[in-house]
């Protein structure tokens, strides 16, 4: 590989941004990306500048010698790129409050990954995948992309079911987060764990976390008498401490979703009731945040941007690149392809899993079969995933109604019918591929 490195960033103008760029530098010097391009689209442009400007002032102040570059030029932003990432949200947040609102007229959880608004956003970032892709194929063929754009599950699903692109690694911050929470829980170094998780994206749960050798994940889990982790964008429920050790294994804040579905639900209707949907918050702090990256004094990431609910995305995904690039072969958690890893879940599909991360790609750990407390839930959830991913192949939006509708978040498939036809229609400027 080069001595200096060339990122491409899509999606650029994303409030995220500044924290990629934090990490960059403060890794420099394992790390020597000489080049970071940020790419939007001309919607993005505004933003794009705004972050662009402010990237450029951090790079000044920390005095490293990296250029940023800013355009709307996606291929001519690819050639001979060593790294691409991916944070793009295609029709903005306004697309965000229409997944959550339309879903809630009909009873319906809308979500940014799960239910009626994961399939939706699917449906508008799948085919925009592909087309990069396409483009790193013909353009960067070394290129290792790195995706952190939701659903990141699907997404992956999409990329290893329909393409012969392996450069593919899938990245959330909702390991990275459970990780700090346990190093915190045993009073250890973060970087002297290695906790095993399997099982998909925001569904992985966590098998083992070994320190020294020894496996702790159950002082872990009689922790939770005294203090449990939540993240900004989850309701803090606390778990039932008894559910958790006769299920043996340590859940992702997401799976509330599914086991305190209620609750979780009548807490969503609360806050659309009311005008508060997490999407119309994001919108807000967004905009604070944009105004605050304007300030031409402002030269580093402000602490408000752990409220956006995306706090360590950069420690993943700058993680990732350095332990390839350095072939570090560490252990990190990531959406990669199934093979024999979890015996429960086809060969072939995607799955969120613990992995050394060396320079020809991960290698993941073997979890071999799933308990039978979840195994269930976790099957059904990827059959609702590939079905999904086959309709969007097929540019069918029938099979994607279907898709809703054995969704284990559906509680009637009549009224996933019509919030999938209203939602059709809302976002019909985005689902050109289809129509």
């Amino acid at each position: 590989m080069k001595s200096g490195i060339k990122v491409v960033t899509i999606g650029g103008g994303s409030s995220y941004t500044p924290e990629l760029v934090e990490g960059f530098i403060k890794r420099y010097q394992e790390l020597p990306v000489k080049e970071l391009w940020l790419v939007d689209i001309e919607d993005g442009k505004e933003k794009l500048e705004i972050v662009g400007a402010l990237a450029k002032r951090m790079v000044m102040k920390a005095k490293v010698p990296m250029k940023i570059f800013l355009t709307l030029d996606r291929r001519s932003a690819l050639k001979d790129a060593d790294f691409v990432t991916t944070q793009f949200r295609v029709g903005q947040l306004d697309a965000r409050v229409k997944d959550e609102k339309i879903p809630a007229k009909y009873n319906m959880l809308g979500q940014e990954t799960l239910g009626a608004g994961g399939v939706f956003k699917a449906l508008r970032t799948v085919p925009v995948i592909f087309e990069i892709i396409k483009d790193i194929k013909e353009l960067c063929p070394n290129a290792w992309l790195i995706n952190f754009t939701n659903p990141a599950g699907i997404v992956s699903e999409a990329v290893f079911r329909y393409s012969d692109f392996n450069r593919f690694i899938g990245v959330c911050n909702v390991p990275i987060n459970l990780t700090n929470h346990f190093a915190k829980t045993l009073g250890v170094k973060v970087e002297n764990l290695i906790p095993y998780f399997g099982g998909l994206n925001h569904m992985s749960y966590v098998f083992n976390v070994y320190h020294q050798h020894k496996n702790r994940l159950n002082e872990i889990i009689q922790d939770l008498k005294k203090k449990q982790m939540n993240m900004k964008n989850i309701d803090e429920l606390e778990w039932d401490l008894n559910f958790i050790e006769k299920i043996g294994v340590y859940p992702s804040p997401y799976h509330k979703y599914y086991y305190y579905y209620e609750e979780m639900f009548a807490k969503f209707m609360k806050n659309y009731e009311e005008g508060k949907t997490r999407a119309e918050h994001v919108k807000e702090i967004e905009k604070q945040l944009f105004e605050k990256y304007k300030d031409l004094n402002l030269f580093e990431k402000p602490k408000e941007l752990e409220e956006r609910g995306g706090a360590y995305y950069s420690d993943v995904a700058c993680n990732v690149i350095s332990s390839i690039y350095n072939d570090k072969k560490d252990y990190q958690v990531i959406n990669t392809i199934n093979e024999g890893y979890i015996t429960d879940l086809p060969n072939g599909c995607a799955i969120e899993i613990t992995a050394r991360i060396t320079r020809h790609g991960p290698i993941p750990v073997y979890i071999g079969r799933l308990p039978e407390g979840i195994k269930g839930l976790v099957q059904n959830v990827k059959n609702f995933e590939q079905l999904l991913v086959d309709a969007i192949y097929e540019r069918s939006l029938e099979k994607a109604k279907i898709a809703l509708q054995i969704n284990p978040l559906t509680k009637s498939i009549k009224n996933a019918s019509l919030a999938f036809d209203e939602l059709v229609e809302a976002h019909k400027e985005y689902l050109k591929y289809y129509l």
